[in-house]
């Protein structure tokens, strides 16, 4: 029987340091083969997102994004990863859309904070109040367990709301200042103009940006990149197709080797001092849906 695995019990058994070492496994095998393909009804899209890992299998992460459902109560985003075995190609698993995401996004970014941040790091500044600033707050407590962590978001309203559900939480109202407060920086807005200054940032930060996936989307600006020693998590996903790179390697405010390495490259990713002002841009793929499956369906079986 295939195995389908649903959100709440899937993530009842996983531990972001594990996935952040499962991500490090997957990028010692084969790059992966990736594709996106889009199917429109007017405003309604199917997205399905596919990768092929010699050694590891394939998985297709399908979604269906229905703008008009939440006007009649309905989630807007619907959605599952089919997983295909290695060897035969056979269905493996079922995976709930929302886990694989939710476990796939923060743990990409917890993986380079790993390698990028200060260990000693301890403010923790979260840049977005929405799904994924709480996911990152689950993950990057992981990793950073003596942090103490505060909340910027554009509306102060949804800030407080996040706040009053995470114990310890602070809320920022000046973003300058709480950048200057931070060790780490995470951001995920939806931003298309930049939202954090370059000229903010300080010698020993680590800035980790996750909103920007469109070609006109960025989250900071050229200053900090520049500022910065840069990394990402795919060359093939961020360089040609999300703003936050393609912009200004397309004016020129940056070269291409100043993007200094990529997953495939994970030995790159060190801090050469503490003085280092590191940067990572989680760009996401499909590759690393099929690796955060993978984990997640052995964590399942070892379970059950």
């Amino acid at each position: 029987m295939t195995t389908i695995i649903p959100f709440a019990e899937g993530q009842a058994n996983l531990d972001w340091i594990e996935l952040t070492e499962a991500l490090a496994a997957g990028h010692a095998l084969p790059r992966a083969e990736i594709s996106d393909n889009f199917l429109y009804r007017g405003k309604d899209t199917l997205l399905q997102r596919q990768a092929w890992i010699d050694g590891l299998g394939i998985a297709v992460k399908s979604a269906t994004v229905f703008p008009d459902n939440p006007s009649q109560d309905v989630p807007m985003i619907h959605g599952a990863v089919t997983l295909f075995d290695d060897a035969h190609g056979i269905l493996a698993a079922l995976l709930d859309f929302h886990l694989v995401t939710k476990w796939k996004t923060a743990g990409d970014s917890l993986l380079a904070a790993r390698r990028l941040a200060r260990p000693d790091s301890e403010n923790i500044l979260i840049v977005g109040a929405g799904t994924v600033g709480r996911n990152l707050h689950a993950a990057y407590s992981a990793a950073f367990p003596n942090a103490r962590f505060t909340v910027w978001n554009r509306s102060p309203v949804n800030a407080e709301k996040m706040a009053a559900e995470i114990a310890g939480l602070n809320v920022a109202t000046d973003l300058e200042a709480a950048v200057g407060q931070a060790d780490i920086i995470t951001c995920a807005t939806m931003s298309t103009e930049p939202t954090l200054r370059g000229e903010w940032l300080k010698p020993g930060q680590h800035v980790d940006l996750i909103g920007a996936y469109r070609p006109d989307m960025r989250e900071t600006d050229d200053v900090a990149l520049q500022r910065a020693r840069v990394f990402v998590d795919s060359f093939a996903t961020t360089l040609d197709h999300i703003g936050e790179l393609k912009i200004p390697l397309a004016s020129g405010a940056i070269p291409r080797d100043h993007v200094l390495a990529d997953y495939y490259d994970l030995d790159k990713f060190v801090r050469h001092s503490d003085q280092d002002i590191t940067l990572f841009k989680n760009g996401g793929g499909a590759h690393l849906d099929l690796m955060t499956a993978n984990y997640i369906l052995s964590r399942w079986k070892t379970a059950h």
